[in-house]
């Protein structure tokens, strides 16, 4: 039996949590791009226009803004995946496998920097927004540069060192 993409049924509850962390992990990546992509073309003095002319959907006519706006969501959302995580997730791994306490103190101390990493491109943006000089289109491609980095090593370690234990869950440790 498959699912609506046509993917084979995950076997256990386990099986499609971890699918389903897979699936978001997705999308951050693919949106990390996106913004990745916007902040260089920014950040290489990219002329609004021509900005505009590749975001069919801004909503202002302001390049800087819809950056802005975009980032900071991105940076929410990774803020809210990460606290999930860490108060219901990880808990529930260190629970049903006391042998993956070591994962989950890196994953969690992973959190911690990610979360500088995203205050760095919050003040980065906000002082973009106030005086769009040179040096800070600059600070805040490489303050998202950063982020990237560090989020996309992340990611692939989280994924790569949980998912057996996950996919192993007859029945959610948390529900």
């Amino acid at each position: 039996m498959a699912n609506i993409n046509g993917d084979p049924q995950p076997h256990s509850p386990g099986e499609a949590l971890f699918q389903e962390l897979l699936w978001v992990h997705g999308m951050l990546r693919r949106d990390l791009s996106a913004v990745q992509k916007l902040a260089t073309d920014v950040g290489n003095g990219m002329a609004a226009e021509d900005v505009v002319g590749q975001i069919g959907d801004l909503q202002t006519n302001s390049p800087l803004w819809k950056f802005r706006a975009n980032c900071l969501y991105f940076c929410r959302f990774v803020h809210a995946h990460h606290t999930l995580e860490d108060q219901a997730f990880f808990p529930a791994i260190r629970r049903s496998d006391p042998g993956m306490d070591d994962v989950v103190d890196k994953l969690e101390a992973d959190h911690r920097e990610i979360a500088t990493h995203i205050e760095a491109v919050n003040t980065a943006t906000r002082t973009l927004m106030t005086d769009d000089a040179p040096e800070h289109r600059q600070a805040t491609v490489d303050a998202l540069s950063r982020l990237a980095d560090h989020l996309l090593e992340h990611l692939s370690y989280e994924e790569e060192s949980i998912g057996p234990t996950v996919k192993s869950w007859q029945r959610l440790p948390f529900a």
